[in-house]
């Protein structure tokens, strides 16, 4: 699979313009501390009770450092929001590399497992489920699960000669949204995942997109984490 596709441009930070400066690579290092500040702050308290307060004390950093590169605590929400994205984009490409899928489901059941590990291993993976209505000017185009849908929808025409037309694309964010509701549940209380919600996002997709696309695979539902 071509998994840059997974990625597109959308989902991939841009690159250093020329020669790296010292006082560039000092900001991207604070930027990056104060991120990792609330990852932590979000796993503990929750994003709706954070504040740049306790992110400039578990960062170590001032108060006025925060405020130098964001103005308000919904500011590092949607940073930290935008970074834990890209790195579930970039999980999803690593994963579906190591397992080189043969069928669009074992392409979708990889980017599961993907989801889960992050949600088990990254700090503050919690905040994808910061509510939009706190995101300030979230449109239509800037939709996370109708952009990924669009890339997916492309790589999975290529590798597995689905039809690359809308109705791919929409039930492909139809998926990305289950997946996104049942797997942010199973982790609402238990920090390993409740299985139960894991398996059953698995079998929900597998029966949603064998219902148009046939299947790819026995429809067996026994496979837990």
């Amino acid at each position: 699979m071509s998994h840059v596709d997974l990625m597109g441009d959308e989902g991939v930070a841009p690159g250093p313009q020329g020669r790296a400066e010292p006082i560039q690579q000092r900001s991207a290092a604070r930027l990056s501390g104060l991120l990792d500040a609330a990852a932590s702050v979000v796993d503990e308290v929750g994003f709706d009770r954070i504040t740049t307060a306790m992110i400039a004390e578990r960062a170590g950093a001032s108060i006025g450092t925060v405020y130098r590169y964001y103005p308000d605590r919904v500011a590092v929400l949607k940073a930290l929001h935008e970074r834990a994205v890209l790195r579930l984009r970039q999980r999803v490409a690593q994963e579906l590399a190591a397992t080189k899928p043969a069928t669009w489901w074992d392409a979708v059941d990889s980017a599961i497992t993907a989801f889960v590990n992050l949600y088990r291993t990254e700090p503050g993976f919690r905040i994808l489920n910061f509510a939009d209505r706190d995101i300030p000017s979230l449109d239509e185009a800037d939709l996370e699960s109708g952009s990924y849908a669009r890339q997916l929808a492309r790589a999975f025409a290529d590798e597995f000669g689905l039809p690359h037309d809308p109705d791919l694309t929409f039930r492909l964010e139809v998926a990305v949204e289950l997946a996104d509701a049942l797997l942010s549940r199973a982790f609402q209380v238990d920090p390993l995942g409740d299985e139960r919600f894991i398996g059953e996002c698995r079998r929900v997709l597998q029966a949603y997109l064998v219902s148009f696309y046939g299947p790819s695979v026995p429809l067996t539902f026994e496979r837990v984490l």
